[in-house]
């Protein structure tokens, strides 16, 4: 196979090192599928990785990027085949697992997924981990029972990736959505993907009550910290509120109040080992239920050479939306 063109992050003596350089195809992990990947994306997590604001990477050498699309090389597992077209998301991949950002990924078969019917690998990494994420959250409000006649449902960090996927999936579901976000420029954006009412995220950001007034009936937060604090203390009785992130912090200073005087309920979300049948039937959903022209408008392109960029944007709060990285033609 040879040597191909990664991404790959080194250890120092002061945190880690990340350069674009040729990798050795004997040196990939091991793995029953070896993989052409095509595409990938740039998520929040990325970001992390890339630039070592988190400590992410828990093994080096590693290649970052935890999601990719792409063409089965060989395969001694018994679902793939060569030729096959295949997506990869989460598994501590580009963590623990050299990743996504090179030509070439080893790994085990039962990570993957085949590419769903209905979307191209560059469609199915403008989803990526964020998208994949943002459907797994609606999968829970309605396993939880929450209908749109309740009352309207809460995007927060609503421009960037998990955000704008949401409010594209939950306006098609009917939702009335209010859109949450610090960046007034993004209004006309986030009403495109569907949003009834802009939210100034500073209502948000700063500590409030352990209980507010009712102002929605469900919530998807992308946020973490005060931001969820507050998005509970403003949940109507019986409603739920998906949480999936933690741009603000990891933290979660709120009360009981929310829980026992308003029955509301708090749904983590775990995108990284979900297992197969939900992970299949998620990508299934979004297949189907994901406007691709929605899509299309939350989405750029960058070449593989030019993640370093977008890593550091996206932790900056500068990314709207999706950014699909072209690896290679498939």
């Amino acid at each position: 196979m040879g040597r191909f063109k990664a991404w790959v992050i080194e250890k120092t003596e002061t945190g880690q090192s990340l350069a674009f350089q040729d990798f050795d195809d004997a040196d990939l992990m091991p793995g029953d599928v070896t993989v052409r990947v095509t595409h990938s994306t740039v998520n929040y997590k990325d970001g992390l990785a890339m630039t070592g604001k988190s400590p992410v990477v828990r093994r080096f050498p590693m290649i970052p990027g935890i999601d990719f699309a792409g063409i089965v090389e060989t395969s001694d597992h018994p679902d793939y085949q060569p030729g096959d077209a295949v997506v990869l998301t989460g598994w501590g991949v580009g963590e623990t697992h050299l990743g996504a950002y090179a030509l070439r990924a080893r790994v085990k078969g039962d990570w993957l997924v085949p590419l769903p019917q209905g979307l191209s690998p560059a469609q199915a990494m403008a989803i990526g981990t964020a998208g994949y994420t943002a459907m797994l959250c609606l999968m829970a409000l309605d396993h939880h029972g929450a209908t749109p006649s309740q009352g309207p449902v809460l995007v927060t960090g609503a421009s960037g990736g998990v955000g704008s996927v949401a409010v594209a999936l939950l306006a098609r579901a009917g939702w009335h959505v209010i859109a949450s976000t610090g960046r007034d420029a993004e209004s006309h954006y986030l009403r495109g993907l569907g949003a009834s009412e802009i939210l100034d995220r500073a209502e948000l950001s700063q500590p409030g009550k352990p209980l507010a007034k009712e102002r929605w009936a469900a919530a998807v937060d992308a946020v973490g910290s005060v931001t969820l604090a507050n998005v509970l203390a403003g949940t109507k009785v019986d409603g739920a509120v998906a949480a999936c992130g933690l741009a603000q912090g990891m933290d979660l200073p709120t009360s009981v109040a929310p829980f026992i005087l308003r029955g509301v309920s708090l749904l983590g979300i775990n995108s990284v080992t979900t297992p197969q049948p939900k992970r299949r039937a998620a990508w299934d959903r979004l297949a189907r239920e994901l406007d691709h022209d929605k899509l299309a408008a939350m989405t750029q392109t960058v070449p593989l050479a030019g993640v370093d960029t977008v890593a550091r944007a996206i932790l900056e709060g500068r990314v709207r939306g999706r950014t699909v990285v072209e690896v290679a033609r498939a």
